[in-house]
């Protein structure tokens, strides 16, 4: 794949909490000037990057429950129509993991279903699983809610926890939901060869904060 079809996989985040206005400004210039797919910011600042995308075909991801996943359902439903409605163009909730891991399928899937209902028609809705967390089989499981409950894509990390995307994880991934749905792969993707093989493994789309890196051929910090 050439640099300009990997950076339309790209979600180009800005996660941290010192975030400010500036770094937001010169991230939706960077996703401009490179072609991104999406800029990645926390939800307050989805109006300033709708904004300063507007008209560019660049769209706005923004994450909900997030890092933790433990916010009741409603508010997660209820976060997602309130970014919506702010300019995001694609939801990333956090799955809830802990009920996940108690073994409570019924409130996972209803978790998912409810940001799904809210963001139908409006924008496309991707589940972070936080692999570090989980066995083999409960990302089995994860993935497999996901598909049930209707979702775009599946996605590895948030960024925060333990651990990042592995190839390994994306192969399980897509072995899990077939060719169809999407995998963004995200949390310590930094160079372009990395990125390469998470697409190979079956990564339809990327986060990073080192998004320039990767497609200049350098070696990225952070996210």
């Amino acid at each position: 794949m050439t640099t300009e079809s990997i950076a339309k996989m790209i979600d180009h985040t800005l996660l941290g909490a010192a975030a400010a206005k500036d770094g937001i400004v010169k991230l939706c210039a960077e996703a401009k000037e490179f072609g991104f797919a999406t800029v990645c910011v926390n939800p307050y600042w989805v109006p300033l990057a709708a904004s300063e995308l507007k008209g560019s075909g660049v769209g706005v991801t923004t994450v909900i429950g997030f890092p933790l996943g433990a916010s009741r359902t409603e508010i997660k439903a209820a976060e997602a129509k309130d970014a919506i409605g702010a300019g995001a163009t694609e939801i990333d909730m956090v799955l809830n993991v802990g009920a996940l891991k108690s073994g409570d399928r019924a409130s996972v899937l209803n978790d998912v279903k409810a940001v799904v209902e809210a963001c139908k028609g409006k924008a496309a809705v991707k589940v972070i699983i936080e692999t570090c967390y989980l066995t083999d089989e409960e990302k089995r499981e994860a993935s497999l809610i996901c598909v049930e409950a209707g979702a775009d894509f599946v996605k590895t990390s948030t960024g925060f926890g333990t651990g990042g995307a592995t190839v390994e994880d994306v192969a399980l991934i897509r072995s899990a939901v077939g060719p169809d749905m999407g995998i963004k792969a995200s949390g310590g993707v930094r160079d372009l060869a990395f990125a390469q093989r998470l697409i190979a493994a079956g990564a339809t789309r990327l986060g990073a904060s080192s998004s320039v890196a990767i497609v200049t051929g350098g070696k990225g910090e952070g996210y």
